[in-house]
């Protein structure tokens, strides 16, 4: 399954690390644009300097890992397609140039399900595409997230609770099911 990550699942730490766990476990295939990764570090800039840069260190570190999730599109396929966000034209080139079969977002509204249908794309949030994950491959979504959970710990220096770290990455749903399997 080929899944076109947009930028604001790509931004929040704890929702891209175990997004990107679950990927490297063979879970989905991985997708973005070279203006989704920019969103991204344009984002983390708000922050301050520094945060740009470590954005910029992982983005480097996607493309080593994942070397062919970069989708290129043509700008005059941008420019045919029509959205409630016009800035949003390029997420939905991106997913149609590399034969997405999912489109994962957290802005739902910007994305209307009956023009992603026209191109074989199904919009789906991240809380309920790794709900799904899990009920189809409970331990590795469980490790995953265990994982994550570890290192937000180690970096906090503070104990974390599942449900109360997956509920701040607004994950909720994964969260209740990771604690109640």
């Amino acid at each position: 399954m080929r899944v076109l990550i947009d930028a604001c699942v790509l931004y929040p730490t704890v929702m891209r690390e175990i997004l990107l766990g679950v990927a490297d476990a063979g879970l989905f295939t991985p997708l973005w644009s070279d203006r989704i990764l920019e969103e991204w570090a344009r984002a983390a800039a708000r922050l301050g300097g520094e945060q740009r840069d470590v954005a910029r260190g992982e983005i480097l570190m996607l493309g080593v890992k994942w070397p062919g999730a970069a989708v290129g599109y043509p700008l005059d396929l941008e420019e045919t397609l029509s959205l409630p966000d016009e800035n949003d034209t390029h997420v939905l080139a991106a997913a149609i140039e590399g034969k997405a079969d999912i489109l994962l977002t957290q802005n739902t509204k910007d994305f209307p399900t009956r023009t992603l249908s026209g191109f074989g794309i199904i919009r789906r949030e991240t809380d309920g595409f790794l709900t799904e994950l899990f009920h189809e491959s409970p331990l590795v979504v469980a490790d995953v997230a265990q994982r994550v959970r570890q290192t937000a710990e180690r970096l906090s220096g503070e104990p974390k609770e599942m449900r109360k770290l997956m509920k701040k990455a607004r994950l909720p749903r994964l969260g209740k099911a990771l604690v109640h399997s």
